[in-house]
């Protein structure tokens, strides 16, 4: 039986597929967002098709939790692309 767990050392301790580093929010975001189905999902992470349809389930069970790493990766995100485009200070 597929599980999802969450471990602080792996992924920021986002839940995931156990045993991988294949997060929910991807296979979350392969499946919905880019429009493929389960079985091609499966495929692309050489996965079973169990795997996916658990990390879906979850998803869907957790919404807040969901949505709440969903701002925190825009956050994140959003951070370092204000840093990147940054120029370095000048040192005298």
């Amino acid at each position: 039986m597929t599980s999802i767990v969450q471990t602080d050392d792996v992924l920021g301790g986002e839940p995931r597929i156990e045993g991988t580093r294949i997060g929910v929010l991807d296979v979350y975001d392969l499946a919905v967002e880019g429009g493929h189905s389960p079985a091609d999902v499966a495929d692309q992470l050489d996965r079973s098709l169990g795997e996916i349809y658990t990390a879906l389930a979850y998803y869907h069970e957790h919404p807040k939790k969901m949505r709440a790493l969903r701002q925190a990766q825009t956050d994140t995100k959003r951070t370092l692309a204000a840093e990147a485009l940054q120029p370095p200070e000048t040192v005298q």
